[in-house]
């Protein structure tokens, strides 16, 4: 696999990580929901690895910008949805499970489709 690529990968999910908790960590800590202008400033953070990941992923991609959203997405869904099963415990209805095989193989078809 392209390190570039690769490299785009990680960034998203660092990412992705970092903003699922800013979203619903309000429901999982009470500091969250009571101080969201504080917790509003991971965006800075999260802004500058959504802009490595779209870099490394465009350069990996030959200058496409296509294949940087797909990945994006895919890796989103996976994230949210593993991370909603750990905090939450919501499960996995055959609709998401669909829906997941669905990122998984947009994200293979644009890493792995020449």
């Amino acid at each position: 696999m392209n390190p570039q690529i690769l490299l785009g990968i990680l960034f998203y999910f660092l990412a992705q990580i970092i903003t699922w908790f800013q979203m619903q960590g309000q429901f999982i800590w009470v500091s969250f929901k009571e101080h969201p202008l504080i917790v509003s400033l991971l965006g800075i953070p999260i802004s500058y690895l959504f802009i490595m990941a779209i870099k490394y992923s465009v350069a990996g991609s030959n200058g496409l910008i296509w294949p940087s959203r797909f990945i994006g997405f895919g890796v989103g869904i996976i994230v949210y949805t593993i991370l909603v099963g750990v905090f939450f415990k919501e499960g996995i209805s055959p609709k998401t499970a669909i829906s997941l095989l669905l990122s998984l193989i947009i994200i293979l078809i644009q890493v792995f489709w020449k």
